[in-house]
Parts: structure tokens; sequence; C-alpha cells
């Protein structure tokens, strides 16, 4: 079975701490908020004064950018120009590595608190991809659309997910770890979603993700 070109493993720990696992969701509160300014649009305002024959005028002007994965940019680069810009690429890798990150505390799939910069126990693989090479230069534009049946089952997995670690909270309370066969599922689901992102909307692999859990 050959590799596919975004790939995602995690540590497994034998022992969780029950106290943070007891307290998670209210742990995870200040790293999720820094994570929801690093992907949410922002907004500033600016108040700009101009004379005109000795009359102020006082104008107020909203703009609003956006941060978070860049997908537009990178889909007009490569139709228009056929370049992935490094920078860009390693933008959205850092990104997706620090949201895992903190994907895998709020599962309660490590106790270590997540790290904006540190690899810790959460490894993610995305391979650079060589424009003129590897990718098709117009799939870009319709992947969202191909991606469709996969983000159906996503969909469902995700609801799965959220069911295993409401139960898993309870376990881990109890016995103090987390069963490992539930903890491969939903790796396995955070697996699936980075392939998915990967094709999508990361855009460095023209590869259709495969509709599995494993590697």
């Amino acid at each position: 079975m050959e590799n596919y070109p975004a790939s995602l493993t995690i540590d497994y720990q034998q022992t969780s701490n029950r106290l943070t696992v007891l307290f998670r969701i209210f742990l995870a509160v200040p790293i999720l908020i820094i994570l929801a300014l690093l992907t949410s649009p922002a907004y500033e305002n600016e108040i700009h004064v101009v004379n005109e024959d000795d009359v102020t005028v006082e104008t107020d002007e909203n703009r609003m950018y956006s941060v978070g994965i860049i997908f537009l940019p990178t889909l007009l680069m490569i139709v228009f120009r056929k370049k992935y810009p490094k920078w860009w690429f390693d933008w959205n890798l850092a990104l997706v590595k620090f949201s895992m990150r903190v994907a895998s505390y709020l599962l309660l799939l490590r106790d270590e608190y997540p790290s904006t910069d540190e690899e810790q126990a959460v490894h993610v693989q995305l391979h650079y991809p060589d424009v003129d090479k590897e990718l098709n230069r117009y799939l870009p534009l319709v992947k969202w659309l191909l991606a469709i049946p996969h983000l159906i089952v996503l969909v469902l997995l995700t609801v799965a997910v959220l069911f295993v670690t409401i139960v898993t909270w309870f376990i881990i309370l109890f016995t103090g770890s987390y069963p490992k066969m539930m903890f491969d599922f939903v790796v396995g689901y955070m697996r699936w979603f980075f392939r998915v992102e990967a094709y999508a909307f990361l855009l460095t692999t023209d590869r259709y993700p495969p509709f599995r859990l494993s590697p």
C-alpha cells in the first residue's frame, strides 16, 4: 500500500492524567482562543481626517483581512502561475500542526498542553509539491467538489468521534487510561480529515484521498 503524501501519527500514552482530563474543556479555552484568532477573519477600523476647503471631514473605513489556511491565493497561483510559494506552504503546514496538537489535547488523546511551535507527540508530514510535475493546474478549481463524498463521511465520523470522546472521558476518570481501540479510531478520523484537507484545501497533492482510517 503506497503511502499518501499527507500523514498523521500520534504517540499513544499508556496512562492519562485524570485531573486534567476532568477539567480539559476549561483548560483548553486559552489555546482555543489563540487558534480561533489565527483562523478567523479579522477586522480593522480606521478613521481618516480630510480637510477640504477648510472643512474637516472624517471618514470611517472598515477593513477585513483573513488569516488561517492560505487557500484562494494558492489556488490562483497554481492556476495562473503554476507555483506554490514555499513560505505559504510553510505557514499552512505550521498552522495544521498546531491545529492537530490542539485537537489531540481537546479529544483527550494527549495530556501535554499544546505547544504553538514544538512538535510534541503529534507527528504531521506533508509533501511540498513540485507544481510543474505533480499538480494539474486546473484541478484545484474542482477539488472541493470531488471531495464531497469524503466530507459526507467525515460529518458522520465527527458525530461518532464526539460520542467516543464523551465515553472515553468517563473511562479515563475511572481507569486512568484511554482504550487503545478507541484511540486508534479517533486518530484515524483525524488522519482521514487531514488527507482530505491536503487534497482539497491545502492543494499539495492531486492523489485522491483513500477511504480509510489507517495510514
